[in-house]
C-alpha cells in the first residue's frame, strides 16, 4: 500500500505528475495483528455485544440443577432450570440476561454461570475425574458478585456446590444453587 505525503516532500517515484505538489512514496506494512473486530461480530446477540464468550470446554450437563431467588425469607421468582443450557448471563440487559437483575448497583453484563467439562483428582482413587460442573465467573462488574457472602476475584472460575448462595452487587436478593439429586 502506498502513502501520498504532503508539500515539502519530493516524488521519487513520480505517482502525482498532475497534483503540482512534489510528493514521495513510503511503503506501509500490513497489520495482521488481532483487532477484536471479528470477535465482537460473532459475540453479537440481539444487536449488544457479549463481555463473556463460553470456553471450548464448555458442556450442557446432564444431573438437573435450580437456581432459586430469594428476596428476604420468601421465594422472588420461579425456580431456573440450570440444566438446560451451558451458560447463563447474570445482568440488567435484558436483551441477553438469563437471569435478569434490576437493581442499579448490577452490572448490565454482571456475571455468568457456566458449565464445563473439568478433571480433578480423585481423593480416594488418585486417578483423575471428568466431569460437568457449574461454576461462577464476575465479568468484571464495579459492585463485585458475592459466593456463599465473600466477594469473588473478576474473571475467574469459580466452582458451585449444592446450597452455595450468590448474590450480584448490592442486591438484597440471594440466588441458591441447588443439586436436584442432592436435594432428594
Amino acid at each position: 500500500m502506498r502513502q501520498r505525503l504532503g508539500a515539502g516532500d519530493v516524488d521519487l517515484q513520480g505517482d502525482f505528475p498532475d497534483a503540482g505538489l512534489p510528493t514521495q512514496t513510503v511503503e506501509v506494512e500490513p497489520d495482521f495483528g488481532l483487532s477484536g473486530a471479528l470477535a465482537a461480530e460473532t459475540n453479537t446477540v440481539s444487536g449488544v455485544t457479549l463481555l463473556y464468550s463460553e470456553p471450548p470446554e464448555a458442556r450442557v450437563p446432564a444431573k438437573r440443577w435450580r437456581l432459586y431467588c430469594f428476596k428476604g425469607d420468601q421465594e422472588a421468582s420461579e425456580p431456573l432450570a440450570l440444566h438446560r443450557q451451558s451458560s447463563f448471563l447474570v445482568g440488567r440487559e435484558r436483551k441477553v440476561a438469563a437471569v435478569p437483575t434490576d437493581h442499579p448497583s448490577c452490572s448490565k453484563q454482571h456475571a455468568v454461570l457456566q458449565w464445563r467439562l473439568t478433571e480433578k483428582l480423585d481423593g480416594g482413587t488418585g486417578l483423575e475425574r471428568s466431569a460437568v460442573r457449574l461454576y461462577v465467573m464476575d465479568l468484571g462488574s464495579t459492585n463485585a458478585t458475592f459466593l456463599n457472602g465473600k466477594p469473588i476475584e473478576p474473571q475467574r472460575f469459580y466452582e458451585l456446590m449444592h446450597q452455595d448462595t450468590l448474590r450480584f452487587g448490592l442486591s438484597s436478593r440471594e440466588y441458591v444453587v441447588i443439586d436436584d439429586a442432592a436435594a432428594k
